[in-house]
């Protein structure tokens, strides 16, 4: 089913949202897109976590450029369209549109009030920021793009906060996670970890890049980390 969200400047928009079984009022998840819209993979996420028992809700960001983009990885022609979608994303107010559904999420007749992001690739910087800048309770980032860039922000981190790393990621320079790492491992509410010998999107099923042994790590360390910090 979709939800709709209403931003702070009355903008309005969709949320793919899934609700767990059973009557017991639990936390919710926050499924933080990658750069091809709410697409299946973003859908099969969502319903992933409502599997685990989170009310689980994945925002469409893009709606402010275009709304229902639904794009795969499959050709060179999406791949377009979908960097030409980043590009032109702005993060800023993405993040406050992210505030606005948690803020609504919260409210859910079924929420604990309790409320994680998890977010891939553009997500996973949306991910970082959404632990500097807004209330979320806990939030992790796989494969985040340009965290570098935002380190300023560190001391901003009240939430929990868990950032899975790629060791071959073509989008983020071994450089540029060393920054990272030596700016962020030392604050005692963050997990960092780093997976070796694997790209970007290694936790993408069905991509090129796709590792199961890797991603079923990955995506393990963020279910006890999100029960730890929700439940």
């Amino acid at each position: 089913m979709n939800m709709h969200i209403t931003a702070d400047d009355g903008h309005t928009f969709d949320a793919y949202a899934v609700a767990p079984a059973g009557n017991n009022r639990r936390p919710a998840v926050i499924v933080l897109q990658e750069i091809f819209g709410v697409n299946h993979e973003m859908r099969r996420i969502t319903e992933k976590y409502a599997q685990l028992g989170y009310h689980a809700v994945c925002p469409d960001l893009f709606s402010r450029l275009k709304p229902n983009i639904e794009l795969t990885d499959k050709t060179d022609e999406e791949w377009q369209q979908a960097f030409d979608y980043m590009n032109r994303f702005d993060v800023d107010r993405g993040i406050k549109d992210v505030q606005a559904c948690i803020t609504q999420v919260r409210k859910l007749p079924g929420c604990n009030g309790r409320v994680g992001a998890v977010g891939f690739c553009l997500g996973g910087k949306l991910a970082f920021l959404t632990a500097t800048r807004t209330d979320i309770d806990a939030s992790v980032g796989y494969y985040g793009v340009a965290l570098e860039t935002l380190l300023d922000e560190r001391e901003s981190i009240t939430a929990s906060l868990m950032l899975h790393f790629a060791e071959l990621d073509g989008f983020s320079s071994r450089t540029a996670r060393e920054q990272v790492f030596a700016s962020l491992l030392t604050k005692p509410n963050v997990d960092l970890h780093l997976y070796h010998g694997v790209d970007h999107a290694f936790a993408r099923q069905g991509g090129k890049n796709y590792k199961a042994q890797q991603a079923e790590i990955a995506n393990e360390r963020t279910a006890v980390f999100l029960d730890r910090a929700l439940v």
